[in-house]
């Protein structure tokens, strides 16, 4: 049974929901978004948001805001214009008779004219022994949830991007033994942020390693590494093992939906105004294919679909 019709449905409330909630709300149009969580998605694991423009400390007064608090801020702003925010699990999404349907794993079923997902991505996992069993208890991918837990322990931290370095130097600020392995010989992340990695007192980088398994009884104990120019294995002993190994987008409710296009790497293609292969439809954030995937850039596109989405309703 179908509950609830809105102008505009927005799947996920992350930093590009959120936007697309307030520009759609403030374009005179019901708005409804939907979240699985908490609002914020990704951006609630940043622990100070440094290079979002604007959002910096000036002398004498406060510095850059948290990631939660940024969402906070942003979350409510959206309902200040009248935007409404639901919980739920999205499973379905199906477009009849120029409306789309949306279902929802409790049971009920959401319309409306136009739908933006910004459903985001999931952490990638390493998909290696002892991640899964260890999980929680060791194996974490939020280092400002379960690093606290970890203070002076050996952590180990997987990645080379820019989510990697940045974790592991906040995680460098609750331990002196932090050891950052990449599997390739450089970083990708963003060349100051890798920069300040690298001169690091605090995080041992190991470049051309990988991670074979994770190992311990109750809680994680050691990691199995491998070299992956020589292809020697060695085992290290290991408190804890932060992974930041890239994302995955959230598509898998758009499964069913004939017609819309994915890049090779499962985003969603868009064209410049975030519409995609199926009319009605747009996409912003972490789920769509770009080449840069910052809070900056997701909160901008966010922007222009719901823009472009109130031009769509007008236009029936």
């Amino acid at each position: 049974m179908t509950e609830k019709t809105a102008d505009l449905l927005i799947i996920g409330a992350g930093p590009a929901g959120l936007t697309a909630a307030q520009y759609g709300a403030r374009a005179n149009l019901s708005v409804l978004v939907i979240e699985q969580l908490a609002p914020g998605g990704q951006v609630l694991n940043i622990d100070v948001l440094e290079n979002y423009p604007g959002n910096v400390g000036i002398e004498g007064g406060p510095g850059p805001k948290s990631g939660y608090d940024f969402a906070q801020d942003m979350h409510r702003q959206a309902e200040s214009f009248g935007a409404a925010f639901c919980s739920g699990s999205v499973t379905g999404l199906r477009k009849e008779g120029g409306r789309f349907s949306l279902e929802l794993a409790d049971g009920r079923t959401l319309q409306a004219g136009a739908v933006i997902c910004a459903a985001g991505a999931q952490h990638r996992k390493l998909e290696i022994p002892g991640e899964e069993e260890f999980s929680g208890r060791g194996v974490s991918y939020c280092a400002t949830c379960d690093g606290p837990f970890f203070r002076g322990k050996k952590i180990f931290v997987v990645g080379g991007g820019d989510a990697a370095c940045d974790e592991a130097c906040y995680l460098s600020r609750l331990s002196p033994r932090v050891v950052l392995i990449h599997r390739r010989d450089q970083f990708r992340a963003q060349k100051a942020l890798a920069e300040r990695t690298l001169k690091n007192p605090h995080i041992e980088v190991r470049f051309n390693t990988i991670m074979k398994e994770i190992r311990g009884e109750a809680k994680v104990k050691s990691v199995r590494l491998e070299k992956t120019d020589s292809r020697e294995q060695y085992e290290d002993d290991a408190e804890a093992v932060f992974v930041f190994t890239g994302i995955v987008p959230q598509t898998a409710a758009l499964a069913g939906l004939g017609g819309l296009e994915f890049d090779a790497n499962g985003y969603i293609r868009t064209d410049q105004n975030m519409a995609t292969s199926v009319p009605g439809l747009f996409a912003a954030g972490d789920v769509r294919s770009s080449p840069f995937r910052q809070v900056v850039v997701a909160a901008g596109e966010g922007a222009v679909a719901a823009h472009k989405a109130a031009e769509y309703l007008d236009s029936l």
